[in-house]
């Protein structure tokens, strides 16, 4: 705590200092605006949010929000939130497998690896219903009104899972002026995408809005197959469409109605990665690779060459109903009555080549019944808003009722054998070879693919083939809440907001594990550890069987006990333990929490407020969905080959302080808004992925420190806008020593994703060109400082420091009935990890999957 006082110190006396800065602001600013107030409703001042679940002004609410509009999202190029991070500091989003493991983190803090039974520390909110993982939100999100990102524990007013904060997108509801809208984008990589938006009014109290959008392109990193069966030679291509309806009714002033339906499709190949550290087990790839090239024989990341030599398709499907109700009714002085139902199915098929290369050692087939994730969730959230002279009040229910189905499954392929034999013989031969050798005995360390066959006693060929893991996990989550969030008027001044949640949730898992192929290795190994071995030594040991009994005896009681655990813990791997065929396992927890907040906002003028909050976060707890094991049958056990059967981890909490500053200048056209949080987090969920399988640990510690600042400027310069903002956030880990000796760099270290600085800048400018055509040019990018990409901490999976520049250039009618842009991504074509991960089974080798490179193209847009 000595290093992170003076820091805190530091940072405290940066916000108080710009407090005392502004102290004269509202005068400065009266005098500047004189009397105009009826501007204010066009300058940035009059930008609403509905970050409390009610419409107020972005300058009013005591919450750090970063409003991204519709036209900026338009001039980012963003369809999805992957796409959006570039506009907002302290928030990175990254995929690994496949898309469908996405994950948004705010501030270093959010879900790590690939688990659905994982949730969200990042909640993503669309159109009013919340999205149960972050990668089910991702996707096209069609017409956006604006999205607001909301930094912090969110979970009074938005529930559960929300305690790194909340992406809340609006998207654009029906209206009755008949309108049409296209848009057709052409790319390098072969990208084209058309979309295109319909609406118009159905008589005086009804009106429909239709979108549709379809966009494909090639994939940015190539891919070397070896014998296949793969023919794909690229990866990480795009194939995917949407559509949305809406039907809004208002069959009274007072009540409204909307319907919503939504459908999209994802068929494409992702993911692959990318050497990054290329270590010793290469050369047996090679030598199992027909050609003889399975892994990249330099490391070059700007090659972006991956090795696969089975399929990577995915097939993700996402289709969902809503109904939005609000009614304005006749109590508690015209009190708001809203209700939001949704159901929502979403499933994802995945293969996955495991070993990232071009050798045929382990894989999953992108088939439902052996690769599935499936959420299929209905929620209901009714909520009643009012407001009176001294207070603004709402109280809601919130129930959510979700299905999640995952099958999981791992095949091997003929180079798995002869690959993890060589590797453990190749090991295990030399080193008996260097202690036999003082007594003038020697080994046959030749052929050593054939080892493990010579331990388990089968033939060779036939200890690890076909479908090796095959399970089917079912689980129930049913949780309901009750909230209220209310802001007292105490003053002119002063306000006064307290909120309130208690959540209960109730989980209900049933797990079936099968091994379809029998495990032969695994079985034959395990009935008797040290006779398999010691025969199998015995038959390497040259001249072993013209030596005495006793000195036989005494060899093998010398060399046994040390190599038989390591052999039978690589034989008996997660998928091919004997010891997990056949289980039935059932696991259920409830839980019963509170959340809430409790925040002080004084406004000093009419152009500052400084505000003070406390917030208490919750994500819920869960269980492990893959094979779990470890030496002692505990989850928080270290490596080994007892199964687990609990595989739960408890409920994560958060405990968080702002003090925040929001300022109007310049007649309201230009924003200063500054923050300094701390955040601590208490059983934080980390979920590790060990080499062989996905392992949750709870971690005693976190805490998450800094500070950030945001400008949004309206310039006097016709055209002009600005914004941007920075993020200076110490995320760390607790002091705690953890059990496992893979996260071992864990304690008092900066966390995974996690970057010191993180800052964003965007500039827009707008102007005539002649008497009827409009020029639009906007250039944004972000930075970050270094941060590690893997969850162990690695060096390896170290990312330096790096920025991302995007463009657009647009010329059209002053009417925006139609305009043509060019436009270009990552323009300095950087090549940056995204995630890194120890290469699977491949000791001394690491992997990354890579951001996008540079992409450039143009886009007609036509509206009517």
């Amino acid at each position: 705590m000595e290093v992170v006082q003076p820091a805190r110190a530091l940072l405290a006396v940066a916000v108080l200092s710009a407090l005392a800065s502004l102290a004269s602001a509202p005068a400065m600013a009266q005098e500047a605006r004189g009397d105009a107030p009826e501007q204010r409703a066009t300058t940035l001042s009059g930008i609403t949010v509905t970050a409390q679940k009610r419409e107020e002004a972005l300058q009013d609410v005591p919450i750090v929000i970063n409003v991204l509009d519709e036209q900026l999202l338009q001039d980012a190029g963003v369809h999805d939130i992957k796409d959006m991070q570039v506009l907002v500091p302290g928030l990175t989003v990254t995929s690994t497998q496949s898309a469908a493991q996405t994950t948004a983190r705010i501030r270093g803090i959010g879900t790590v690896g690939d688990n659905a039974g994982l949730e969200s520390s990042v909640g993503i909110v669309i159109d009013g219903v919340y999205r149960s993982r972050n990668s089910v939100g991702f996707g096209d999100l069609g017409e956006v009104e604006r999205i607001e990102v909301l930094k912090g524990p969110q979970g009074t007013v938005f529930g559960k899972n929300t305690s790194a904060g909340v992406i809340n997108v609006i998207t654009r509801r029906p209206s009755y002026t008949q309108s049409a809208e296209g848009e057709i984008t052409v790319g390098n990589y072969g990208l084209f995408g058309v979309s295109g938006a319909y609406n118009d009014a159905l008589g005086e109290n009804a009106a429909f809005r239709v979108f549709a959008s379809k966009r494909k392109r090639d994939g940015v990193d190539d891919v070397k197959f070896g014998a296949g069966p793969r023919t794909e030679d690229d990866d990480g291509d795009q194939n995917y469409h949407t559509f949305r309806g809406q039907l809004l009714l208002e069959p009274t002033d007072n009540l409204s109605i909307n319907f919503v339906g939504d459908f999209s499709s994802r068929e494409e190949n992702c993911c692959i990665t990318v050497t990054t550290d290329r270590g010793p087990t290469a050369a047996i790839i090679n030598a199992l690779t027909p050609g003889g090239e399975g892994v990249i024989p330099v490391v070059d990341l700007d090659r972006r060459l991956g090795y696969a030599n089975r399929p990577t398709t995915q097939d993700l499907k996402d289709k969902g109903v809503a109904m939005n109700i609000d009614w304005v009714s006749p109590w508690a002085n015209g009190a708001t009555i809203s209700s939001v139902t949704s159901m929502r199915d979403w499933k994802a098929i995945n293969g996955l080549d495991f070993d990232y290369s071009a050798a045929d050692i382990l894989y999953r087939a992108p088939d439902e019944d052996e690769s599935l994730t499936r959420f299929e969730t209905f929620s209901q959230e009714l909520r009643m808003t009012g407001s009176s002279d001294r207070v603004d009040w709402m109280v809601g229910l919130f129930y959510s009722d979700e299905d999640l189905t995952r099958n999981d499954s791992y095949r091997f392929g003929p180079a798995y054998e002869p690959y993890l034999s060589t590797l453990v013989g190749s090991q295990v031969l030399g080193g008996v070879a260097a202690q036999l050798a003082p007594l003038g005995l020697t080994v046959d360390q030749s052929n050593p693919a054939l080892f493990l066959s010579q331990v388990s006693g089968q033939p060779f060929g036939t200890n690890f083939r076909g479908l090796g893991s095959l399970d089917e996990h079912r689980q129930n989550a049913k949780s309901t809440a009750i909230f209220t969030n209310n802001t007292f008027h105490a003053t002119d001044q002063l306000d006064i907001t307290v909120g309130l949640r208690y959540t209960h949730e109730k989980k209900k898992l049933h797990t079936l594990y099968d091994n379809p192929n029998g495990s032969a290795a695994c079985g034959a190994t395990l009935a008797n550890p040290a006779a398999r071995v010691a025969g199998a030594l015995a038959g390497r040991i040259n001249g072993f069987g013209s030596l005495p009994p006793a000195l036989q005896q005494q060899l093998l009681a010398g060399l046994v006990p040390a190599v038989a655990p390591s052999i039978a813990g690589y034989m008996c791997l997660p998928w091919a333990n004997i010891a997990h065929d056949g289980r039935d396992v059932t696991q259920s927890r409830t839980e019963k929490e509170w959340s809430g907040t409790f925040k002080l906002a004084y406004s000093w003028s009419d152009d500052v407020m400084t505000y003070g909050s406390a917030a208490r976060g919750y994500k819920a707890g869960g269980f492990n969905l893959d094979r779990v094991q470890s030496a002692n049958g505990l989850s928080s056990g270290v490596q080994g080959i007892t199964p687990v059967d609990d595989t739960s981890f408890p409920g994560e909490f958060v405990d968080s302080y702002e003090l925040g500053l929001k300022t109007n200048w310049m007649d309201g056209n230009f924003l200063f808004n500054a923050a300094l949080f701390y955040q601590k987090y208490s059983d934080f969920q980390l979920n590790s992925f060990l080499g062989t399988s996905f392992v949750v640990r709870s971690i005693p510690e976190v805490v998450s420190q800094g500070v950030e600042a945001d400008v949004m400027w309206q310039t006097a310069m016709r055209g002009l806008t600005m914004q941007g903002g920075v993020t200076y956030a110490q995320t760390e880990y607790g002091n705690d020593l953890l059990p496992d000796p893979d996260l071992a760099l864990l304690p008092g270290n900066t966390m995974s994703f996690a970057p010191r600085w993180s800052g964003n800048a965007s500039v827009t400018y707008e102007w005539d060109v002649g008497s009827d055509l409009l020029g639009r040019f906007n250039i944004g990018g972000k930075y970050m400082s270094k941060f590690n990409t893997g969850s162990d901490l690695d060096p390896q999976k170290m990312q330096d420091g790096f920025g991302l520049v995007n463009a657009r250039l647009g010329l059209g009618r002053q009417d925006k009935r139609w305009m043509v842009e060019v436009w270009g991504q990552n323009l300095t074509n950087e090549t940056y990890k995204q995630v890194g991960i120890d290469a699977p089974i491949q000791s001394g080798s690491w992997n990354a999957f890579l951001g996008a490179p540079r992409m450039y193209g143009m886009t007609l847009r036509v509206r009517y």
